[in-house]
């Protein structure tokens, strides 16, 4: 029999282990919490196992996998500039569509997000300077006025749209310049590689510029550059009814972003030698590769493709081919994180062997991205006049991929070379200024992301 005593020390036991076990569990939710709102770093090579007393150049793939985020009180504040063409050419339904569409994304966004509208033919226009939306009205009624006619001052557009943007810098925004046009750019700098070169230097700051071409006539050229080189989305919509969906799927990835400032660091192994890097700008000196990304987004995983050369050596000899380290700001905690990793490779006499041994999902995404390379180069041929090489080598590209779809058991790959041979007879025909649009945007939005796996694996 207990005592009053023993009772009120025994409730005092228990009531301490299980404040105790409160806190430890709160404890380990906190840190299951945490690790689930990191970016996730893959760093492997395609084919681990390597053919013994043979010098070859094989492939890595460094990836980084965005984290899901829980609900929309999540995501990081935005700080976006809407640069709107209302050249001549924008009038009737171009116009009023793109209107619609301006006034639909403005309206996901919340009080703490900053936003701007410029507007631009002959000359630029800072229709709404960049400003908080507690009040979204008087930004809408401000869209519903545009007007169209006059010239194309593309580059003054996107100019004055970061200098709109700028106002508000701030590495806990998602900083991002929103480019409709569908015209030519006939005032000030118009080249493909000016607007690289603007889109390269924003990208320094930490603004990615994503451009939509509307219609037949603007420079897909132009605006992939420019939404290239700062790390941004291109889309080709053909009418203007496409844009609402343009715009919408647009304010999903700027709404979307879980990280930014991303750098990667590769140091390869001594007697590894870095040959490119296949589908982004890199920095290459000596053993080190140092590419830059703008953002990720939530569940994106965005990858490069390494190409090294390793040198021969012997059976059942094993070496490291690389160190990998990564950093970014983390758009939920705002806390810099780091990640590292490495990647080594085995040698084998035994040809099934290293066929067996071979990652092929990552033998997957670095077949594609190759492929994608090479179909730049058939377009640049065909841009030359040489329709028949640009056939030559899209049919080559899809034999290869074919070839590669069967050993890897990836059907997307062969739906990619179905891709190419339609590309290849359509090369001279009266509507090729479509279909090269259309090859363009696939070109871009392909490059660096995990394409899409019908079969589950």
């Amino acid at each position: 029999m207990y005592s009053r005593r023993d009772l009120i020390v025994l409730f005092a036991v228990v009531a301490v282990l299980s404040a105790w076990g409160r806190n430890w569990l709160s404890a380990e939710a906190a840190e299951a919490t945490e690790a689930t709102r990191q970016v996730a770093l893959e760093a492997a090579m395609a084919y681990p196992i390597l053919l013994a007393d043979t010098k070859q150049t094989t492939v890595v793939k460094v990836g980084l996998a965005g984290f899901k985020l829980d609900s929309n009180q999540q995501r990081a504040p935005v700080n976006v500039a809407l640069v709107l063409d209302k050249s001549g050419s924008m009038s009737g339904a171009k116009i009023e569509k793109a209107k619609q569409a301006a006034i639909d994304a403005v309206r996901r966004l919340g009080p703490q997000d900053i936003v701007s509208v410029v507007t631009y033919d002959s000359t630029v226009s800072v229709l709404v300077p960049a400003t908080r939306l507690t009040d979204k009205e008087p930004v809408l009624a401000a869209i519903r006025q545009i007007g169209a006619g006059g010239s194309t001052a593309l580059f003054g557009g996107v100019s004055k749209g970061a200098e709109e943007v700028r106002k508000f810098l701030d590495r806990e925004r998602v900083n991002r310049v929103l480019l409709l046009s569908d015209g030519l750019a006939n005032v000030g700098p118009q080249s493909p590689a000016e607007l690289g070169e603007l889109g390269a230097s924003l990208i320094k700051e930490n603004i990615a510029v994503s451009t939509m071409g509307l219609g037949l006539d603007y420079n897909e050229d132009l605006m992939a550059q420019l939404a290239d080189k700062s790390d941004g989305n291109h889309v080709f919509a053909e009418s203007s009814s496409d844009l609402a969906a343009f715009f919408d799927a647009e304010f999903d990835d700027v709404l979307s972003v879980v990280a930014q400032e991303i750098a990667i660091h590769i140091k390869c192994a001594e007697g590894i030698r870095p040959v490119r890097v296949v589908n982004y700008d890199a920095e290459i000196s000596g053993q080190d590769v140092i590419v830059k990304f703008n953002q990720i987004y939530s569940e994106q995983e965005k990858y490069l493709v390494l190409e090294v050369e390793v040198p021969a050596s012997p059976s059942d000899a094993a070496r490291p081919v690389a160190t990998v380290s990564a950093s970014y700001t983390n758009m939920v905690t705002m806390a810099t994180d780091e990640l590292s990793g490495s990647v080594d490779v085995r040698f084998s006499a035994e040809e099934a062997e290293v066929a067996a041994a071979t990652n092929r999902i990552v033998a997957y995404n670095c077949v594609a991205q190759i492929a994608n390379d090479r179909n730049a180069e058939a377009i640049r041929l065909r841009d030359q006049g040489d329709v028949e090489g640009a056939r030559e080598l899209l049919r080559k590209i899809s034999t290869y991929l074919r070839d590669e779809a069967q050993k890897l058991d990836q059907k997307p790959l062969a739906d990619q070379a179905e891709r190419n041979e339609w590309l290849s007879d359509n090369l001279d025909k009266g509507d090729y200024g479509r279909v090269r649009k259309a090859v363009i945007m696939d070109q871009q939005n392909r490059r660096g992301n995990v394409p899409s796996r019908s079969d589950g694996r």
